[in-house]
């Protein structure tokens, strides 16, 4: 069986995806879990961008360093190159399945879709609100990030 590969994606690939990628990659860490582990967005506008600063800080105030992160869109070898694709949001998991080719290996879901009781429900999305949006939306991704390691795990 292969390693699995994790892609979180949201829209601009500066919020939601690189906190879940960032809270992922410490539960994995933690849980002794090999795996690849991505983000991008399914928009181009912020690519090469940093991560929002407010999703640095909080991610900071968790003991995680995000600032080299760069976001990338989401492209067609994605699919291929990733066991699972989860998405922040409905609207965000609709294009991935638009995009996704045929023949592609990759599982599609929502990340807060491996939360018990969460199933269908988005990451709160923090980018219009202030600071304290991030930390709301750093306790949806850390959830989502537990449940997907322990089902991988599994």
């Amino acid at each position: 069986m292969h390693e699995p590969a994790v892609l979180f994606v949201c829209l601009g690939n500066i919020c939601r995806s690189p906190l879940a990628e960032a809270a992922f990659r410490a539960q994995a860490s933690r849980a002794g879990l090999e795996v690849e582990i991505d983000s991008a967005g399914t928009g181009d506008w912020h690519v090469g961008h940093a991560p929002d600063r407010r999703a640095q800080a909080v991610a900071r105030r968790h003991g995680i360093d995000i600032a080299h992160y760069r976001a990338r869109q989401v492209c067609a070898a994605d699919f291929h190159r990733f066991t699972h694709v989860v998405a922040m949001d409905g609207e965000n998991l609709r294009l991935l399945r638009r995009l996704r080719p045929t023949d592609a290996r990759a599982e599609l879901s929502l990340l807060l879709d491996h939360v018990a009781g969460r199933a269908g429900e988005s990451v709160a999305d923090p980018y219009y609100g202030d600071a304290e949006g991030f930390d709301l939306t750093w306790a949806d991704v850390s959830a989502g990030a537990a449940a997907l390691v322990h089902k991988l795990r599994a």
